[in-house]
C-alpha cells in the first residue's frame, strides 16, 4: 500500500495498523525494564560493588540512548525507518550476547562489570534506534494526521514493558542453577531482540522522503520549546516514582503502593479512552489542559493531610501527564518538514530522556533540603511552567 493510501486509512483501522509497531516497542523496552530490577541485584549482591557503581551501571544505557538520538533520527531519514529498527534489533541482540559473556565464571568482578558496561552501551544504542525508527515508521504507515495516536500507543507499550520487565527481571534473577540469574536475563534480552527483528522483517517498509534535510541542530532548536514542555512535565512523574512511598511512610499512612498504582492506572486509562484527543483538538490545547490537571495533582500531593487526598493527587497527576507526550509531540513534528521527521522525533524524545535523567537528582536534592512534600511543590511549579509552552503553541 502506498503512503498516500495509508494516510487515508479509516480511523478504525489505525490501531490495527499500529499493532506491529506497538509490539516492536514493547519488546525492545522489555530489555530496558528487566535490568532496572536485575542489575542492582547482580552488580551489588553478586559482584560486590557499591550503590554508586550500581547507579552508574544503570545510567550507562540512558546516556548512550540520549547521545545517539541524532544518529538514529538521521539514519531513519536517510535510509528509512525500517533500516534503523532492524539495526537497533541487531545491536540489542549483540548487547545481550555481551551480557552473557560477562557471566563467565572465570572472570573477576571488575572484568564482568566492564563487559556489562559494554552491553549497557549497546542496549542504549539499540533502544535509541528502535524507538526513533519505530516512531517515524509508524507515523509514515498510518499518516501524519494520526501522530498523536501513534505516540499514545507507543507510550503505552513503553510503560507497560518497563512495568512488566522489572518483576520479570527479579523472577529470572531468583532462578537458581546454570541457567538462572543474570544468565537468564542475558538470554531473555537476546530473545526479545530477536522478537523485534522477527516482527520488523515482515512489516512493509516506507520509502525515505526525498528533498532537502534540515541540519540536526536546526531541527533540535525548532523542537526544543515543545521538548522543554515535555521535560518539565516529567518532573512530576519523577517525584511520584521516587518519593511517594517515602512521603506516605513519613506521614504514617499505609497503602503507598496504591499511589503508584493509581497513577499508572489513570495514565493508561486516559490514553486508551482519550488518546485521539490530541489529533482531534490539537496538541497545544490538549497539552495545556493536561498540564493544568497535572499541576492540580501535584498541589494536592504537596498539601495532602490525608491519604485519600494523596491518592487523588496521584491519580490526577497520572491523568494530566498521560497525554503530554503525544500532545507536545504533534506540535514538535508539525514544525519540521517530512524529510527531517526522524531527526525531529529523535530530538523530541531526547527531551524525555533529559527530563527523566534530571528528575531523579533534582527531586532528591529538593527532598533532602526541604523534605518530601516539597518535591511535589517542585513538580507543580514545573508543570505550571510547561503551561507557558502549551500557551505559546496555542497562539502560534
Amino acid at each position: 500500500m502506498s503512503l498516500s493510501a495509508a494516510s487515508a486509512a479509516p480511523r478504525h483501522s489505525v490501531v490495527l495498523r499500529l499493532a506491529p509497531f506497538v509490539f516492536i516497542i514493547f519488546a525492545i523496552y522489555l530489555t530496558v525494564g528487566m535490568p532496572l530490577a536485575a542489575l542492582p541485584l547482580h552488580v551489588h549482591d553478586q559482584l560486590g560493588f557499591d550503590n554508586l557503581t550500581v547507579g552508574i551501571t544503570i545510567g550507562v544505557q540512558s546516556l548512550m540512548t540520549l547521545l545517539t538520538r541524532q544518529f538514529a533520527g538521521s539514519l531513519s531519514d536517510r535510509r528509512g525507518p525500517k533500516t534503523a529498527v532492524m539495526l537497533g534489533g541487531v545491536v540489542s541482540l549483540i548487547a545481550g550476547a555481551i551480557y552473557l559473556l560477562s557471566t563467565l565464571p572465570s572472570l573477576v568482578p571488575q572484568a564482568s562489570l566492564g563487559i556489562i558496561f559494554a552491553g549497557r552501551a549497546g542496549l542504549g544504542i539499540g533502544e535509541s534506534l528502535v524507538m526513533t525508527g519505530g516512531l517515524a515508521w509508524s507515523i509514515a504507515a498510518v499518516g501524519p494526521q494520526h501522530t498523536g495516536k501513534v505516540m499514545v500507543w507507543v507510550g503505552i507499550a513503553m510503560y507497560a514493558a518497563v512495568a512488566l520487565g522489572a518483576p520479570l527481571g527479579i523472577y529470572l534473577m531468583m532462578q537458581s542453577g546454570t541457567g538462572g540469574g543474570f544468565v537468564a536475563v542475558s538470554w531473555a534480552t537476546m530473545l526479545f531482540s530477536i522478537l523485534v527483528l522477527a516482527i520488523a522483517v515482515f512489516v512493509p517498509s516506507v520509502r525515505p522522503h526525498h528533498g532537502e534535510r534540515l541540519p540536526f541542530l536546526k531541527v533540535a532548536a525548532q523542537v526544543a520549546p515543545f521538548g522543554a514542555g515535555l521535560a518539565l512535565a516529567t518532573i512530576g512523574f519523577g517525584a511520584i516514582a521516587a518519593f511517594a512511598a517515602l512521603d506516605f511512610q513519613r506521614m504514617g499512612w499505609s497503602g503507598s503502593g496504591f499511589a503508584l498504582t493509581g497513577f499508572g492506572a489513570a495514565y493508561i486509562l486516559t490514553r486508551v479512552l482519550f488518546g485521539g484527543w490530541p489529533d482531534r483538538f490539537g496538541g497545544a490545547r490538549v497539552a495545556f489542559w493536561s498540564l493544568l490537571i497535572e499541576t492540580g495533582g501535584q498541589i494536592l500531593l504537596w498539601l495532602a493531610f490525608d491519604p485519600i487526598l494523596a491518592f487523588a493527587g496521584a491519580i490526577l497527576t497520572g491523568i494530566g501527564f498521560s497525554l503530554v507526550f503525544p500532545s507536545f509531540g504533534i506540535e514538535a513534528v508539525k514544525q519540521i518538514p517530512s524529510t527531517s521527521r526522524g531527526a525531529a522525533l529523535g530530538a523530541y524524545v531526547a527531551f524525555f530522556d533529559i527530563g527523566f535523567a534530571v528528575a531523579g537528582p533534582l527531586t532528591g536534592l529538593i527532598a533532602g533540603t526541604f523534605g518530601y512534600p516539597s518535591v511535589f511543590a517542585a513538580g507543580a511549579v514545573a508543570a505550571a511552567a510547561g503551561l507557558l509552552v502549551a500557551r505559546r503553541g496555542r497562539l502560534s
